[in-house]
C-alpha cells in the first residue's frame, strides 16, 4: 500500500493544493525539506504526497542522516507517474485543469481495462486522476490474476 510519495513541482505550494483539492483535503507545508508542500487526503492512511521544488533533488545522507537536499537542473520529463482516487466528477477534473493550464485528458488504459484522466501538473508530471466510475473499473481488472495475466502476455 502505498502511504506517500514525493513530485517535483516549480511551485510546490500550488502543486500541493490543487492535489489536495482533487482529494477534498488539505495543504501545508512540509517542514522536513525546504521550501516543499504536503497535499493532505485526510483519510486514515495519512496519505500525502509531498511537492518538493524542481530544481532539488533527495541525495543519499551520511553520517546517520537519512537524506540530504542537493540541487538539479529542472527536469522536462520523468517516466514518474501515479494515479489517484478522486470524488469529483470527471468535469471538475477538466475544470481544475482549465483553471490551472494544465493538460487534462480522459485516457483508456489497455484494451479496455479502465480510464483515467491524465492530469499534467505544471505539465511535466502526470498524475491519473480516477473518478468514482474509473476506480470501480480500476478496481475490477487490477486483480492477483489479472495482472498475472497482463505480465504473461508480456512475455510471450
Amino acid at each position: 500500500m502505498l502511504f506517500h510519495a514525493s513530485i517535483p513541482a516549480r511551485v510546490p505550494q500550488n502543486v500541493a493544493r490543487v492535489i489536495a483539492e482533487l482529494w477534498g483535503g488539505f495543504h501545508a507545508p512540509f517542514p522536513s525539506f525546504p521550501d516543499s508542500w504536503m497535499a493532505i487526503a485526510g483519510d486514515d492512511r495519512g496519505t500525502i504526497i509531498e511537492t518538493y521544488p524542481s530544481d532539488r533533488v533527495i541525495c543519499p545522507g551520511s553520517d546517520g542522516s537519512s537524506f540530504v537536499p542537493g540541487a538539479s537542473a529542472n527536469a522536462q520529463y520523468s517516466a514518474f507517474h501515479i494515479a489517484v482516487a478522486s470524488k469529483l466528477t470527471p468535469d471538475e477534473v477538466h475544470a481544475i485543469g482549465d483553471r490551472e493550464g494544465w493538460r487534462a485528458v480522459r485516457c483508456t488504459r489497455g484494451q479496455n481495462f479502465f480510464d483515467v484522466i491524465e492530469l499534467w501538473i505544471e505539465g511535466t508530471t502526470m498524475i491519473e486522476v480516477l473518478t468514482d466510475e474509473m476506480q470501480k473499473q480500476y478496481r475490477a481488472f487490477a486483480t492477483p490474476a489479472n495482472f498475472r495475466a497482463f505480465a504473461a502476455v508480456a512475455q510471450a
